[in-house]
């Protein structure tokens, strides 16, 4: 009998696993893609159209809990990248891809166009360079606009602006709705996940690392078979691949801080507005987003620990004030919330995405910082193609499901379709959260999808609810009696988003009256 092996169900989150005892030889996946955020999730999603049996693993509660949940949520144009480099291939690539992903999915997608502005007539020259390189990447329909023409489109925008690059191919998504919806249709087509599983290291055909083919993972639940091990861990993907042996290549995790404003911000601006870049950033810009709001950021700060997600005073006070300097009428009063998201800056300055051949049946995905959300969908296709090469059987799956249906959302339906989806469901008429308008129906909905959500966070990212004004102050209470109903746990159990993040705590000491 070979080392007992830990399997999972179609979706596990630490709560269902099942033994499976195969023999030391046996490969219970062919290919398992470590890091369910926005791009393993989707390298998932594009193997299951073939006959594979494929896992998606992640650390995490929910998939895209890292930089996919704190990103500025643009779809990038592609003039910014290097010309030459694989950021700017798959950047134009992915843009260009994203407008039939998002049909395909049902998710929130909106190619609004973006603004790179001059703010005095020093930065015209800066326009230039990158309608250059714009077209050397091959973008499509940019133009340097005048003052005239910007302020005509953007009312709100400074004074002194002296004219914009426009790129109509640009756009905004909704980021963890594409996650989410891409993991959901992977798991409609056979891939299983498993969540709260870090992956800690490899399995060796030699049995040491460096000896043959790399032949599975080691978890903290366990180890894994499998032909072939997709890197996409963002952050730490640089710390496995030293685990497997390969050095040279460092992520530094560079910072970013944001502010999100109400919707009744939104008149201040219509499409993304950028200042002109730095060699470290995009800038600090201001952006409508696909659900409403107004997002100002981010910074970029180079930090030590992986997991600093802290807002600072001095980080804010430049997103503020960067922001401003674009749209001068944005009111601080409308701020609602702040935030900040790591992103993966590789040491080279490029995307890695390669077959080493140090470590064989190893595939590397490093270094994807912005326009990684954009270039997502073209990744996922380039490391299909890597897997075809290296000699993965590629079989297409006849009964592969091409399309995933979005559950309903109540705030978007006319009042008449609305009073249809109450007929069949009375939940739907009962409102939790007033501010994004959320009815219980679409809570019990997304608690019960192919990705279930389990945790306060995870149902914020799917409905919306506590994302509004309030902040969940009205909705709090409610939200919870219905997850401890529907998990069948004490509310004391519930989290924010897993681990120790207890939603409520009982209380250890006596209160003086």
């Amino acid at each position: 009998m070979g080392a007992r092996r830990r399997a999972f169900a179609r979706v596990d989150g630490a709560v269902n696993p099942r033994m499976d005892t195969s023999g030391g030889d046996a490969s219970p996946y062919d290919v398992i893609v470590v890091g369910a955020g926005v791009v393993g999730s989707l390298i998932a999603r594009a193997l299951s159209r073939y006959a594979l049996r494929v896992l998606l693993v992640d650390k995490a509660s929910d998939v895209g809990e890292g930089t996919t949940k704190a990103n500025t949520a643009i779809v990038h144009a592609g003039y910014d990248a290097v010309p030459g480099s694989l950021k700017a291939r798959l950047n134009v690539a992915g843009n260009a891809m994203m407008e039939r992903v998002c049909a395909e999915l049902e998710v929130d997608f909106d190619r609004c166009g973006t603004y790179v502005v001059a703010l005095s007539d020093d930065d015209l020259p800066t326009l230039d360079a990158l309608y250059r390189r714009g077209v050397a990447n091959g973008v499509p329909d940019m133009a340097i606009v005048s003052a005239e023409a910007l302020r005509a489109a953007e009312p709100g925008v400074h004074p002194s602006a002296t004219g914009a690059l426009w790129a109509r191919t640009g756009g905004i998504v909704d980021p963890f709705g594409l996650c989410i919806a891409a993991a959901e249709h992977a798991v409609m087509n056979g891939v299983t996940v498993a969540l709260e599983t870090a992956v800690t290291g490899f399995l060796w055909e030699g049995g040491r690392p460096g000896v043959g083919r790399i032949t599975g993972v080691t978890t903290t639940r366990g180890t894994i078979g499998a032909r072939w091990v997709v890197l996409a861990a963002g952050l730490w993907t640089d710390d496995l691949m030293r685990a497997a042996g390969l050095d040279g290549f460092t992520i530094t995790p560079r910072k970013g801080e944001y502010f999100v404003l109400d919707k009744e911000a939104a008149a201040s601006v219509r499409t993304v507005l950028f200042p002109c870049p730095t060699p470290v950033s995009k800038g600090i810009l201001v952006t409508r987003t696909i659900h409403g709001n107004v997002m100002l950021g981010p910074n970029a700060v180079d930090v030590e620990a992986k997991d600093d997600l802290r807002t600072t005073a001095v980080g804010l006070d430049e997103v503020l004030s960067g922001a401003l300097g674009l749209v001068p009428t944005l009111n601080p009063r409308h701020v609602i919330r702040t935030f900040a998201g790591l992103r993966a800056a590789g040491s080279t300055g490029d995307f890695l995405i390669d077959a080493p051949r140090e470590a064989p049946g190893l595939v590397v995905l490093a270094g994807i910082e912005s326009p990684g959300l954009t270039a997502a969908p073209a990744i996922a296709e380039y490391v299909v193609d890597l897997l075809r090469e290296a000699g993965l059987p590629l079989i297409p799956r006849a009964d592969y499901v091409p399309h995933r249906a979005a559950p309903p959302r109540v705030a978007q339906l006319s009042h008449a379709d609305h009073a249809a989806l109450i007929a069949q469901d009375p939940r739907y008429g009962h409102i939790v959260c007033r501010c994004e308008m959320v009815t219980e129906g679409e809570i019990m909905a997304a608690m019960h999808r192919p990705i279930p959500a389990r945790t306060y966070d995870a149902l914020k990212r799917r409905t919306r609810l506590g994302a509004g004004r309030c902040q969940g102050g009205f909705d709090l209470p409610l939200v919870l009696g219905i997850m401890a109903r529907e998990l069948g746990v004490s509310p004391l159990e519930l989290t924010k988003r897993g681990g120790a993040s207890r939603l409520v705590v009982r209380g250890t000491k006596e209160v003086p009256t």
